[in-house]
């Protein structure tokens, strides 16, 4: 049997007006500290967000998303000094709790082969 890694995941959600609490799932962030692994993969559809929340600022979300991705990644020329950190200490900021229109879902467990294949199934499972 292979060996089987511990991982915790988010879904990265847009929340377009904080105080209705509505959102839509636009990505995942995986951490799987035994592999060295921290990765987010994202997409905005959209058409989706247009429908669901007409006016949104399809560019200032796609940029939102993009820092996210610079800091999972800890590269430090994006400006943020939160991507000189450890990955553990980035993982846990990019998912405490906040009332922003990028906002993640708790944090969840699991167990994995694979840190990528599993990132990449759990956003077709949660985004898709």
């Amino acid at each position: 049997m292979p060996d089987r890694f511990l991982y915790e995941y988010a879904v990265l959600r847009i929340v377009p007006r904080v105080e209705r609490e509505e959102f839509i799932n636009v990505g995942v962030v995986l951490y799987c500290p035994s592999c060295g692994f921290l990765a987010c993969v994202s997409e905005i559809d959209p058409v989706r967000l247009g429908t669901f929340a007409p006016g949104t600022d399809l560019a200032e979300m796609e940029g939102y998303l993009e820092s996210f991705t610079q800091i999972c990644e800890g590269n430090r020329q994006c400006g943020s000094p939160i991507a000189a950190l450890p990955a553990a200490s980035r993982f846990r900021w990019l998912t405490a709790t906040r009332s922003t229109v990028l906002q993640t879902s708790k944090v969840h467990p699991g167990f994995c082969t694979d840190p990528e294949e599993t990132l990449n199934r759990l956003f077709e499972q949660q985004v898709k």
